[in-house]
């Protein structure tokens, strides 16, 4: 049966093609097309010769979903191809797919928001805020576990779980224990000694958050970031409420079949747990960029975006974002891999441009660096002489 349906993808996709658009300005128009187009000749790669569509069917990913930004604004928004191949049912530019990991920066947003209150200080010890757990030895800090330099050596990256299966409490996850499917969250070297990827450290910023406001993460996001930002299409929800659920995307695998269960649930919401839209990303990316050019922005101040954006001296993370120099310019970015989804989001530091894109499969991060190329050549980024890295 699964095969029977994987084989109306290809008709399906072509039949969905820009099922939905949403702030597709008309000057949008000719750009929009330039990036769905096969590209010129000067472009290198085999890739290059491919229309969007083509692409999404070259790496067998159902759905997608762009959104861009363009001087403050979201300059256009549109969704591509199938929400669940299952049903058939579109993705539109309101369809919600997993942020998995970019969950991280929008959840270290509402920690700075924390900061700019002086409820949090970025340098103390997180365990004067923890109640419910302890990080043993060395003190750590919620800068160095929002950078990844904390000491934390799990290197998650969290499996989720299936929606019928039991899900741990957050101090079971940090423990290792049942019904966790992680191991235990071991702190391997003072802080910013070195750089690991610690998906268990951001657990910990999560529980700590908890611990402080004495609220649910969701309800704490919800109040603290998303609603502020009109992020009216997203939700750290886990499991999400059957109202958002009729909106989801479905998760599928590698070849643009459904996997079984829908999605997976993730506990871990602060590291995983965001369902959202490229749309609502794009206000996310727009805020980062407003208060870093100040004086501040809808949620935070010039200092706070400042440390967002600012490398802590180990590593390529600042507070929750990546941050690299790509050609001339300096950007911010994070990217997502859940079960059955890929995600990315990237905004220059000083520019006012940006580009938020989610996929519903498994190989879809190798379109979305594509997709971001075309967008930087299309709207003259500052790297335009090959594809911007994955």
């Amino acid at each position: 049966m699964r095969k029977k349906r994987a084989g109306k993808l290809l008709p399906l996709l072509a039949a969905c093609l820009g099922a939905a658009a949403l702030h597709a300005q008309d000057d949008a128009a000719p750009t929009i097309a330039r990036i769905e187009a096969a590209q010129p000749p000067n472009r290198q790669g085999p890739l290059a010769g491919l229309t969007l569509p083509e692409l999404m069917q070259r790496f067998h990913v159902p759905g997608l979903s762009i959104a861009v930004v363009r001087d403050f604004k979201i300059h256009w928004v549109k969704a591509y191809g199938i929400a669940d191949v299952e049903s058939g049912r579109p993705a539109e530019t309101t369809t919600l797919f997993q942020a998995a990991s970019i969950s991280k920066p929008v959840a270290a947003m509402a920690a700075m928001r924390l900061v700019d209150e002086h409820r949090l200080s970025l340098d103390d010890d997180i365990n004067s805020i923890l109640k419910s757990w302890h990080v043993p030895g060395h003190a750590v800090t919620p800068r160095s576990l929002m950078s990844h330099t904390s000491g934390a050596d799990d290197g998650f990256g969290f499996p989720g779980y299936d929606p019928s299966a039991p899900r741990p409490s957050l101090v079971q996850i940090l423990d290792g224990k049942p019904p966790s499917n992680v191991g235990p969250v071991l702190f391997a070297r003072p802080p910013f000694q070195a750089y690991k990827y610690s998906g268990g450290g951001v657990t910990v910023m999560q529980l700590a958050l908890m611990d402080l406001v004495g609220r649910p993460f969701a309800e704490f996001m919800r109040a603290t970031v998303l609603d502020p930002l009109g992020m009216s299409d997203s939700s750290y929800a886990q499991p999400l409420p059957a109202a958002l659920a009729s909106r989801a995307a479905r998760a599928h695998d590698g070849e643009g079949k459904s996997m079984g269960a829908p999605w997976h649930v993730y506990p871990e919401q602060a590291a995983a747990g965001l369902w959202t839209t490229p749309g609502d990303l794009a206000r996310f990316i727009i805020e980062v960029q407003k208060a870093v050019r100040g004086p501040k922005g809808a949620v935070l101040t010039q200092a706070a975006a400042s440390a967002m954006v600012g490398p802590v001296g180990v590593g390529p993370f600042a507070v929750g974002l990546s941050i690299e120099k790509r050609g001339e310019g300096w950007y911010f970015s994070h990217g997502g891999s859940n079960w059955g989804f890929r995600g990315d989001i990237l905004g220059h530091v000083r520019k006012v441009y940006g580009v938020a894109i989610l996929t519903n499969g498994d190989n879809g991060g190798p379109l979305i660096g594509e997709i971001e190329a075309r967008v930087a050549a299309a709207y003259n980024w500052d790297l335009l002489d090959k594809p911007l890295p994955r």
